[in-house]
């Protein structure tokens, strides 16, 4: 029999990217786009590879050009730190021997580091796989951190819990990471909400803006942890954000979240590095009247749009610039 398990990209709605530094966000699954992994039984344990993880190229140009446009990334190294974090899970928790091996092997049709989750997405449908294969149960508010702990401590990478924590509960999520809880009992308030509540959204990406998710935070997280004042005070606004845009969904007025999206992309600004291309995706939107601010690291944005007329201009603007263009599936 073949465990199938899935989860899905994500965006990041408003408060992004104070997720990575305790602070708060919204943020909605992309069903557009999904990750799967499939696990069965096997006399040896073996992970077998998907068509990302390159390992041939027609010169070393080539080779070069990969990495420096994806960074040392594979779905592989993913998988082995998965099931490591797995089985110490196990260990420490009491469950199962796991006295059996098995095959995996994963797929996805998430967009390659353009900001939609893509890595934590395989290592979530990774985690519900081995789970229901041995049987094992893990509470929904810890289930997150495990994950994060698959990139943060085996992988040694940078990133927050916002993407676990969409992947995991799905549909429209609200999450306020405070240091004392996130430190005090390992995950934050999770909050999800009715995706009626939001407005017309639109999503899009561009492929050839893909980079390393930690690459555009080094800098930042450096002052950061420094206690760099203008830093941390752009951190708090922009977490603050995401409560004004909790409130103002819930009061039944969605009409104030564009602004709001469009506030958070200018702050962000004031201490990230933004390349050209990147921005001119947000003007592109923002030209026709839509609001715009980056859905994850960089290569896709999120925002809102009035009306059909409004949308088709953004879909004209934004594919002249090499831009696809989706409504995003929350539910």
């Amino acid at each position: 029999m073949i465990v199938t398990q899935r989860a899905y990209a994500r965006a990041g709605l408003v408060g992004n990217p104070s997720d990575s530094y305790f602070g708060k966000t919204i943020s909605v699954i992309l069903r557009n786009f999904a990750a799967t992994v499939d696990v069965w039984e096997s006399p040896r344990l073996e992970i077998r590879p998907h068509d990302r993880d390159l390992s041939n190229f027609e010169s070393v140009g080539g080779l070069v050009d990969d990495v420096e446009r994806h960074g040392y990334y594979g779905g592989v190294r993913l998988l082995k730190a998965a099931i490591k974090r797995f089985a110490d899970y196990c260990a420490a928790n009491g469950g199962p021997p796991l006295d059996h091996n098995f095959t995996i092997r994963y797929h996805t049709e998430i967009p390659r580091l353009v900001g939609m989750g893509g890595s934590s997405a395989i290592i979530t449908a990774a985690m519900r796989a081995l789970c229901e294969f041995y049987g094992v149960s893990v509470p929904r508010e810890v289930l997150p951190s495990l994950i994060l702990s698959v990139e943060t401590d085996e992988l040694g990478i940078q990133a927050g819990l916002q993407d676990r924590v969409a992947q995991v509960y799905e549909g429209v999520v609200y999450m306020d990471l405070d240091r004392e809880l996130v430190d005090g009992r390992g995950w934050g308030d999770y909050e999800p909400m009715d995706p009626s509540l939001l407005p017309p959204l639109y999503v899009a990406y561009d492929a050839r803006l893909a980079e390393p998710t930690e690459r555009p935070h080094r800098t930042v997280r450096v002052l950061y942890e420094r206690g760099d004042p203008r830093v941390v005070e752009v951190i708090r606004q922009i977490a603050d954000l995401a409560v004004l845009a909790r409130d103002c969904l819930l009061a039944g007025q969605p009409d104030r979240l564009g602004p709001l999206m469009d506030r958070n992309f200018d702050l962000r600004c004031e201490i990230f590095d933004i390349l050209p291309r990147q921005r001119a995706m947000v003007e592109a939107a923002r030209s026709v009247g839509g609001s715009a601010k980056f859905a994850g690291s960089g290569g896709t944005i999120i925002g809102t749009y009035r009306d059909r007329a409004m949308l088709a201009m953004l879909r004209e603007r934004l594919e002249a610039i090499g831009c696809q263009v989706i409504r995003p599936q929350i539910t």
